[in-house]
């Protein structure tokens, strides 16, 4: 993974700067370092085995503190920028990732996928299956949890990790966070949950291969979507399992990707746009939606994985058949129905909801104009009811209130004529 992000990185420093996006600009290496550094970034020991993975102008500004550049020095005698609570974060994360290998270890054996092969197994009816499946696929994240965690605590005692500070003033310390627990067991969607496993993998995989492989600006289709994470199986290894659940989930992004398309647009209002990063407050029909999509989540991984931890290919077929293949029918089912016009119609559906939506607003705000035009048009100006400022009447009774201004000082001016006369 170092090795391919230097490639890229030192391949990106030879490039013009306006054919970059914003974190290849950040990660570009202009110049070739020296063997020092280079050896240095390789084998940096707390990420040499199972990551994190860093760029390699990442660990140069941990080496020369730039940084840090933002934070002052940690006492005024010191001259290391290092902010404080740093080891304070890494002993936290070396008690978790040790409390997450014994869980492991006291539960690991009993809810293993390898269960779906014992006799027993099938004398169980399937809702017994299915939530015992699920309980597997927690049970065996955990592990997970634990070297990560482990080896983030690493990087952090030696400084990388920095990533600012909160609106309190506190260092942060998780850029070399590898999972978010909270947001992989509680994801409301497949994406959140990709988006928050082993995540520094994940940004090899989209700056490394996805990017790489997408059209000059064009938006990467799902083709590139499949090959980017047959590419992650080909790295994990050359057993069948690996190819299976890698294969499977090239095709639940693709189908989540849809569903964020085609349904997730009813539980918004009708005309947010499409790719707005900033959400109303949800609704409780929107907050329905999301547990939904969390369960239905967490059931479609825990399937998926199951041939990622048996690894051969005869217990990975039967453990799917033993779970009836209920994954591959909803995901294959959702795209075959979609295919065949299922996408089409609901489109046109989420096109009309916002249609009829810009119409009733539209309706709304000409009620509201021709309101305001009827309070104005019994002065010539007025003061607005919402900021006081002066807004000008129709035109028709802008006239006629000076026609009645200039009658009214002609009156008074030969009022005023004939008073000096007599005087």
């Amino acid at each position: 993974m170092k090795l391919t992000t230097f490639a890229w990185n030192v391949y990106d420093g030879q490039q013009a700067l306006e054919s970059l996006d914003e974190s290849q600009k950040e990660t570009r290496i202009p110049k070739l370092p020296s063997l020092l550094e280079f050896f240095g970034y390789v084998f940096y020991f707390p990420a040499f085995l199972i990551g994190p993975s860093l760029t390699f102008t990442e660990y140069m500004a941990l080496i020369d503190e730039t940084l840090y550049k933002d934070a002052a020095p940690a006492s005024p005698n010191s001259s290391k920028r290092v902010p404080i609570g740093r080891k304070r974060v890494a002993y936290q994360k070396l008690v978790f990732g040790i409390s997450c290998i014994a869980f492991y270890a006291l539960y690991g054996s009993t809810f293993n996928y390898t269960v779906t092969s014992a006799d027993w197994w099938m004398t169980k009816p399937f809702w017994y299956r299915f939530l015992y499946a699920q309980i597997m696929g927690v049970v065996q994240r955990v592990r997970y949890y634990g070297a990560w965690s482990l080896t983030e605590g690493g990087c952090i005692f030696t400084g990388l990790g920095f990533n600012g500070f909160d609106k309190d003033g506190n260092a942060l310390w998780d850029k070399a966070a590898n999972i978010n627990v909270m947001n992989i067991e509680f994801a409301p969607n497949v994406k959140v949950l990709l988006d928050n496993w082993n995540i520094n993998t994940n940004t090899w995989l989209r700056n490394s291969v996805y990017k790489r492989l997408a059209p000059p600006g064009k938006k990467p289709g799902a083709l590139v979507t499949m090959y980017t994470f047959m590419t992650s199986a080909i790295w994990h290894g050359i057993y069948p399992g690996y190819y299976l659940t890698f294969f499977l989930g090239g095709l639940i992004s693709s189908a989540a990707r849809q569903v964020r398309t085609y349904i997730r647009p009813f539980f918004l209002p009708a005309l947010l746009p499409p790719k707005s990063k900033v959400l109303p407050p949800p609704t409780l029909v929107k907050r329905v939606y999301d547990i939904l999509g969390t369960v239905a989540c967490l059931g479609i991984i825990n399937y998926m994985v199951a041939p990622f931890m048996l690894l051969e290919l005869r217990p990975c077929i039967i453990a799917w058949n033993t779970l009836y293949w209920y994954g591959h029918v909803v995901v294959l089912g959702w795209l075959l129905w979609g295919q065949l016009g299922g996408f089409r119609w609901l489109g046109k559906l989420v096109k009309a909801r916002a249609e009829k939506a810009a119409s009733k607003e539209a309706m709304q705000v000409h009620m509201e104009m021709e309101d305001r035009e009827h309070k104005l048009a019994s002065g010539m100006m007025t003061p607005s009811s919402s900021g006081g400022t002066l807004v000008v009447p129709p035109f028709d009774v802008a006239m006629k209130g000076m026609e009645e201004a200039g009658d009214a000082l002609k009156l008074g001016l030969a009022r005023g004529g004939g008073h000096s006369k007599k005087a």
